[in-house]
């Protein structure tokens, strides 16, 4: 009988066991960005990282993995594109926030390209539901002047938006909001660049991010040039009762993130702050430069670490890790990661798939039952200016719009790399986590011919009409 227990007991167990996720999560190497890689932003919801950097145009394109490791192979989803005069161009520091059910995207974005610096000015978009790709409609501008990397929190029950904005020297300013789009108050100055470190390359405080743990409240910031290898991190402590008053904070004397020379990282700075998906781990995510003569621009890479705290209750960020170096993902993570990719028409629930699996120039593209076949997978890979190559993983040729032609009706095939805007494509959220196919050079879209759901029924290009034959779901396997 003791024996029965026993075996019953471990069976069991043992059930339980298969029932509970992987405790080890999938490995993954700095860089998790290496295009755009930028002012990087990393929001965890429902089971899936949410990742935007600096992207240098008017777009801001969005990353999505159920692992960290993933997002250094997922697609680049535009969410946005400038809309008007006044925001079109040379967008910084995108971040995203959950608010009041919905997503809240803030943003730094220039008035022309000729002088777009001096026009920066922060603006935020609202999501359509609860999906952090949106779509996105835009709800205001956050301020009148020049200002940087907007981000926002909630302090003592009251929401406020910090940011960076010039006054002789560039400083931290904050102000107390009324809704995620709206101020209550005008901006007032928290943080001026006082120590020697702050004043590499220049007198900065920027890119503002709140931390908070144990009913404490830390505010993180980048000081000195982002052009310099000095870049670094900063740290204020709210010790006063009102976050507008540059009293109520109280600033660290030294640095509590910089470069490190033996491990090639240089200018590590404007991070932002996870926590791991089983909610154990606290992570950041941070841009860095791997040469000291690397500057403030498309060069720098994204790249994140899990850090822990102090026994006083501060945070210990660490020293930046070597590019290179594998280590364990977040906890809670699946233990592997997806790098490619099928397409599933949204009308007819079919692949997108190269015919036959043939692997001659010109083979068709076509939609056909998904069957997990690798000729219905493909590797989605950015060519950091907003726009990727499709490459199958059966053929290893990449998706191309026949003679690069502009006609409605242009078939897509499959064709060797050339390195031209006829093989390029873009993908822009439509709703329900569906996309558009958009070529570079013709602006068209993938569609199945016809809105056809047979097996085998071709993809070509087409103006885009809003239809469920011209949408498609992107799926990691």
């Amino acid at each position: 009988m003791a024996r029965r227990l026993l075996t019953l007991l471990t069976a069991l167990l043992l059930a339980l066991a298969i029932g509970q996720p992987s405790a080890s999560a999938a490995t993954f190497t700095n860089p998790v960005k290496t295009q755009k890689g930028a002012d990087p932003w990393i929001s965890y919801y429902a089971g899936n990282y949410y990742m935007v950097t600096t992207s240098w145009t008017s777009a801001i394109t969005m990353r999505k993995s159920a692992t960290l490791a993933g997002l250094a192979t997922a697609p680049s989803v535009q969410v946005w594109t400038g809309d008007a005069a006044s925001r079109c161009c040379n967008i910084w520091a995108p971040e995203i926030h959950f608010l009041n059910g919905r997503w809240y995207l803030y943003y730094v974005a220039g008035q022309n390209i000729a002088d777009y610096n001096a026009t920066q000015r922060t603006h935020v978009l609202e999501s359509a539901g609860s999906d952090p790709t949106g779509p996105y409609t835009y709800k205001n501008q956050l301020n009148s002047a020049w200002m940087l990397d907007p981000t926002v929190a909630t302090v003592n029950g009251q929401l406020y938006l910090f940011g960076s904005a010039s006054g002789g020297t560039q400083n931290l300013v904050a102000a107390r909001m009324s809704n995620p789009y709206t101020l209550a108050t005008g901006f007032s100055t928290i943080s001026t660049p006082t120590n020697s470190w702050e004043k590499s390359g220049g007198s900065v405080n920027e890119g503002p991010e709140i931390l908070q743990r144990g009913g404490k409240t830390f505010l993180i910031y980048s000081a000195s040039g982002c052009w310099t290898p000095d870049y670094k991190l900063g740290q204020l402590t709210l010790t006063g009762s009102d976050p507008l008053s540059a009293s109520s904070w109280t600033k660290k004397s030294q640095p509590v993130f910089q470069r490190n020379d033996s491990a090639g990282v240089y200018g590590p700075g404007h991070n932002g702050f996870f926590t791991s998906p089983d909610g154990t781990e606290n992570w950041i995510v941070y841009h860095a430069n791997d040469s000291a003569a690397d500057g403030c621009d498309n060069g720098r890479t994204t790249r994140a670490q899990k850090f822990t705290w102090n026994a006083d209750g501060t945070p210990n960020l660490g020293t930046p890790v070597a590019l290179g170096s594998s280590a364990g993902g977040p906890s809670g993570e699946p233990s592997a990661a997806s790098t490619t990719y099928t397409l599933t028409n949204r009308n007819s629930a079919k692949c997108l798939e190269v015919a036959g699996g043939s692997t001659a120039d010109g083979a068709n593209v076509q939609q056909f039952t998904c069957n997990g076949g690798t000729r219905q997978r493909w590797r989605i890979e950015d060519r950091g200016d907003d726009t990727s190559r499709l490459v199958n993983v059966a053929t290893g040729k990449v998706l191309d719009t026949a003679d690069c032609s502009a006609a409605d009706g242009a078939d897509l095939r499959q064709w060797t790399w050339l390195d031209n805007a006829c093989q390029r494509f873009r993908f822009l959220v439509t709703d329900g986590g569906y996309v558009r196919v958009v070529n570079q050079s013709t602006g068209k879209v993938a569609e199945v011919a016809n809105c056809s759901t047979a097996d085998a029924a071709d993809v070509r290009q087409w103006t885009w009409l809003n239809n469920t034959c011209q949408q498609w779901k992107l799926n990691p396997v």
